[in-house]
């Protein structure tokens, strides 16, 4: 399994931002210049990105259409994107807009029927699932929703297998403890979700520091590394990153 780099971009009102650990109150701005940032990432050697819209993700109805397109008219960047999938037709026009991979999120751990049916529709290489996960006082990895405030029935690792039993061939998991803080990706989270998933992907989200973040992540078997707020603050340089 080869690894990815994906260098990260989340859009709210047409503007780079950050948030930590997903709290809207909590955002840094650095700049409306989403393209350059993209076409730079690709300059440096990036095959994919990911690019997320906040904006959809709170109201749905995915909004970056337009800078999608031309990402991937002016760039040969493979895309990873999501935000505000609330149905089928969200996914399809995602594709069509150009996507390579949609990310699903919320919707995969409500509704995972609906989603199961769509990796069959689509295919496991068109999906990304995504599982932000927390873990309880008794070592348990649970699954918050709706805006991390409720938990679900179901644990990380039963909705993980279920996916992958399924077909799922790309799994974006964030420790939520660490999103947008720079503490280090968990890597003992990693390394078991590999475990338990053979054959899955697994892209480390949330916490990466540095190139040795990312040489751990590969170490304990992941498939891939989200790149954010290292990227943004220039911790990390994308051309060390792509190179680990």
């Amino acid at each position: 399994m080869s690894f990815i780099v994906y260098p990260a971009l989340d859009i709210r009102d047409g503007r780079v931002v950050r948030l930590l650990q997903g709290d809207y109150a909590k955002q840094t701005t650095y700049g409306d210049d989403a393209l350059p940032r993209a076409q730079a990432f690709a300059a440096t050697g990036a095959s994919w990105m990911h690019l997320v819209d906040l904006d959809a993700a709170k109201a749905g109805g995915y909004t970056l259409a337009p800078l999608l397109q031309q990402i991937t008219a002016t760039t040969k960047l493979k895309v990873q994107t999501g935000g505000g999938v609330r149905g089928r037709d969200d996914v399809a026009r995602m594709l069509d807009a150009g996507a390579s991979r949609v990310v699903i999120g919320s919707l995969a751990v409500r509704q995972p029927e609906q989603v199961l049916a769509w990796l069959a529709e689509f295919g496991a290489e068109q999906l990304t699932i995504a599982l932000d996960t927390r873990q309880g006082e008794d070592g348990i990895w649970r699954l918050p929703v709706h805006g991390w405030t409720e938990t679900a029935d179901v644990t990380l690792d039963e909705l993980a297998q279920r996916y992958a039993q399924a077909g799922m061939k790309h799994l974006l998991c964030t420790d939520i403890s660490r999103d947008g803080m720079l503490s280090g990706p968990n890597i003992e989270l990693y390394a078991h979700l590999a475990q338990l998933l053979p054959g899955v992907a697994v892209q480390a989200s949330g916490g990466v520091r540095d190139a040795d973040d990312i040489r751990a992540a590969k170490a304990a078997g992941c498939g891939g590394a989200v790149l954010g707020k290292a990227l943004l603050e220039g911790r990390l340089q994308l051309d060390e990153a792509l190179s680990c």
